[in-house]
């Protein structure tokens, strides 16, 4: 009840429910589990001019690949919160201004579960030491480049990534749907050489909203 004493907009205007209920007396009813319930996680692209901050992945799913640093968020755990710990976590890096970009929640964008990623993004003047940690295998700065050609109803995206030896890249078409009061962004045809899952479409999302945002990106 303590919790409900120190959050009392919860209580709406105080009256019982249909059935009779107080609110607490609801929530002592009320089984979480009712439903599966999706996995949350946070992911973080971490930008300094021409170069991208991202993890070897170090376990399973995708063991090998590259990705954005980011993982599970906690039970009590803010996202912004879990964003700036995870990232800590894999490379090392601290304290940097975090934006939300974005969410994908694809169905099945992960084999391990149901899990919904929430995209966060930072750019910086110069880029900040990092080294691997938690389960990543190997962190790395990575040299993009983006290439946007016109297409159907959007644009047609070809993204390419170099580090030493190492070259990753991503294509994908990216479609305008909405109205003339909100516009709203679709992928399709996507496909990635080197990079986990879905993550070339959190790339290239986190380009496109900073890229809106600055005209020094």
């Amino acid at each position: 009840m303590s919790y409900l004493q120190d959050n009392t907009a919860f209580l709406g205007t105080g009256e019982r429910d249909g059935k009779g209920k107080t609110l607490q007396e609801f929530l002592d009813a009320y089984d979480p589990k009712k439903y599966d319930c999706p996995s949350n996680t946070v992911d973080i692209a971490v930008f300094s001019g021409r170069e991208l901050l991202l993890i070897r992945r170090g376990g399973h799913p995708n063991i090998g690949m590259f990705a954005l640093p980011g993982g599970f968020v906690e039970l009590r755990e803010d996202l912004e919160t879990a964003a700036a710990r995870e990232l800590m976590e894999e490379t090392g890096v601290r304290d940097l201004p975090l934006v939300q970009v974005r969410t994908f929640g694809a169905w099945d964008r992960d084999p391990r579960w149901r899990v919904i990623t929430t995209l966060y993004a930072a750019v910086l003047p110069e880029k900040p030491a990092a080294k691997a940690g938690d389960d990543a295998a190997d962190a790395v700065w990575f040299t993009w480049s983006l290439r946007e050609t016109p297409a159907e109803n959007g644009t047609r995206l070809e993204l390419d990534l170099a580090a030493g030896d190492l070259r990753l890249s991503v294509k994908a078409t990216r479609v305008r749907c909405g109205n003339e009061y909100l516009n709203e962004y679709r992928y399709k045809d996507y496909e990635a050489e080197g990079l986990a899952g879905d993550h070339g479409l959190l790339i290239l999302e986190a380009i496109r909203r900073i890229r809106e945002e600055t005209v020094h990106f």
